[in-house]
């Protein structure tokens, strides 16, 4: 019977950056799971009591503020995990988890990967440096909320998507988009006007398809390069 798409563990970067006894530790505690579009991974505020490994889904981490409105302050695909706080310290996380383009991936007990964490200095230098680059994708998001226009963010955040996507096409709304990035919907869809127009991107009924990632590069703002960079130089020493 043929493995179903993103059931192999290994294809989340993180479990297949682990060596031979660190993993063969973790595999009989993993638990597939399907991750359909929407899914409250965690919600803000609680206690969640699973750490997931996307595999062919991603995950938008959200700020949630006091009158409900939200924020993205990065997006977790199948080269991280969800859920940091169960092995940094923390009890509970101020952030929202939720899934933003369908798919699996594998979920285990916080306290299980916590103990692997505490007995494995390999497993420690995977996740720490998975988390500062975690963290520095947070900052860079901040400043580009901050000091870039909507086109700016919005090639941004098609790269992110498609760098975790194994095809050209993101499916989203331009209503969910404007919610990510916290700004008007109207601006979104202007934006997104004016890449389609240029042969950008082709827009259809909350199914967006990229027809040149290398001008929608040419037109991103320095902050997708800085984290890219950071991820590639954090995550491939730790492989």
């Amino acid at each position: 019977m043929a493995m179903a798409r993103g059931a192999d563990p290994r294809t989340n970067e993180l479990l297949a950056s682990l060596g031979a006894q660190d993993y063969g530790r973790l595999i009989t505690h993993l638990e597939l799971m399907p991750m359909p579009l929407g899914m409250a991974v965690y919600e803000s505020g609680s206690a969640p009591g699973f750490v997931c490994f996307p595999t062919d889904s991603i995950v938008s981490l959200l700020y949630v503020l006091e009158d409900g409105a939200s924020t993205e302050i990065a997006v977790t695909g199948h080269e991280g995990l969800v859920g940091i706080s169960l092995f940094m310290g923390g009890e509970s996380t101020p952030s929202r988890a939720v899934v933003q383009s369908a798919g699996h991936g594998y979920r285990v007990r916080g306290t299980v990967l916590r103990q692997l964490f505490e007995s494995s200095a390999d497993v420690q230098h995977v996740l720490l440096r998975f988390t500062q680059a975690l963290i520095t994708q947070m900052t860079q998001t901040a400043v580009c909320n901050r000091h870039h226009t909507v086109d700016q963010q919005l090639c941004r955040w098609l790269l992110l998507m498609l760098d975790r996507l194994t095809s050209n096409e993101v499916l989203m709304t331009q209503e969910l988009i404007a919610n990510m990035l916290g700004v008007r919907r109207e601006g979104v869809t202007e934006a997104a006007g004016r890449l389609q127009a240029d042969g950008l991107i082709e827009y259809r009924r909350g199914r967006i398809r990229v027809l040149d990632r290398q001008q929608l590069e040419a037109r991103v703002c320095e902050c997708y390069a800085v984290v890219k960079k950071e991820y590639e130089r954090l995550l491939s020493r730790a492989h």
